[in-house]
């Protein structure tokens, strides 16, 4: 059971922190809002929660939800107040009104329930009603803003589980997708998909379910040829678009890797997320200086980066909460989950 605390805040009556280490101190996704930094939503074991004052308070956000668990949120970048959320076991939902209420979308999603889970949301780039969903079952496509669905599998037969998807920012067709068993690419926006796992994968462990394990992929916004992926068994790159891969990252304290970020403001600086904390690189994942301080749980679940200020971080641990970052990794304070039942 979860203990709570009753407090009183600023005159209002009805306020409420998590205290002790219960289950939703587990911070499974962080999604920040693209034009203002006082909005962030995150998922934990058992809710979503969104803040408007930076942390301050939460909000419950979980009206119209079933049971299971969110995995993933995708903010519409153009309408923010349209957001996706991913699940465990009962496809996708979709808010219209920054998560007050959510309403079930999963036409074309009919496979993807109880033992399924929907690992990622991506929006196409500039696109409010492009988005596609990595799935234990496969990739699928949507071109209403998620109302409706297409599975877009061909080629890609030695693997169901993808895990994650990431968009060549400077040609939109282009696609890459981490899976059980290393990538695939499409250069037809998923219409087809073709393997690229050389210096990845051997071909006599491929058809192995956890073959390398991908956690995430992203594209180099500078450099559009390079492609990182994080893994299971720790971190890759591409130079050459995904054509051949190399490993980087050796001197990481940990290679079981769960999140992996490309600062979008400045080139070559990237943060990876894994079971001993936080590690920064700026120059391009050669070199990494492990960035802790002021963390109280260093198995790090969710990263996140703001769009608007590049020293701005989150992370989301398994245990201890929600932590924030203003110098880039430097230092971390917490950023307790008190909710404002009075709203709920």
């Amino acid at each position: 059971m979860m203990a709570w605390s009753k407090i009183f805040c600023l005159g209002v009556i009805g306020c409420w922190t998590l205290v002790g280490c219960g289950p939703s101190e587990t911070i499974v996704e962080i999604a920040l809002h693209p034009t203002k930094t006082d909005i962030l939503y995150m998922a934990t074991n058992d809710y979503i929660y969104k803040t408007r004052d930076g942390g301050k308070s939460w909000e419950n956000m979980s009206a119209g939800m079933t049971h299971s668990r969110v995995i993933t949120l995708a903010i519409d970048p153009l309408f923010p107040a349209n957001i996706l959320a991913g699940t465990k076991g009962d496809a996708v939902y979709k808010s219209y009104d920054g998560g007050q209420r959510w309403v079930s979308r999963r036409t074309g999603l009919h496979e993807v329930t109880i033992s399924s889970v929907v690992h990622q949301l991506v929006f196409a780039p500039g696109s409010s009603s492009h988005v596609f969903a990595a799935t234990s079952l496969g990739v699928f496509e949507s071109n209403d803003g998620g109302e409706t669905w297409v599975k877009r599998m061909e080629g890609m037969k030695e693997v169901l589980m993808v895990i994650s998807l990431a968009f060549d920012p400077q040609q939109p067709q282009t696609l890459y997708a981490g899976t059980s068993g290393g990538v695939y690419k499409s250069v037809d926006g998923t219409q087809t998909w073709r393997k690229v796992n050389t210096g990845l994968v051997g071909a006599n462990v491929l058809k192995s379910s956890r073959a390398l394990g991908v956690t995430r992929i992203k594209v180099d916004p500078f450099k559009p040829d390079r492609v990182y992926i994080a893994t299971l068994s720790g971190l890759y790159w591409s130079g050459n678009a995904g054509e051949t891969w190399g490993r980087i990252g050796e001197s990481l304290p940990d290679h079981m890797l769960s999140e992996l970020l490309l600062d979008p403001h400045q080139p070559g600086v990237m943060y990876v997320g894994h079971r001993e904390g936080v590690s920064r690189s700026e120059d391009s994942g050669v070199t990494w200086e492990t960035r802790n301080m002021g963390l109280t749980n260093i198995n790090i679940r969710a990263l996140a980066i703001s769009s608007i200020d590049f020293h701005v971080l989150y992370v989301g641990t398994n245990g201890k909460g929600l932590f924030q970052s203003i110098d880039s990794g430097m230092s971390w304070k917490p950023i307790p989950l008190t909710v404002d039942e009075s709203v709920s």
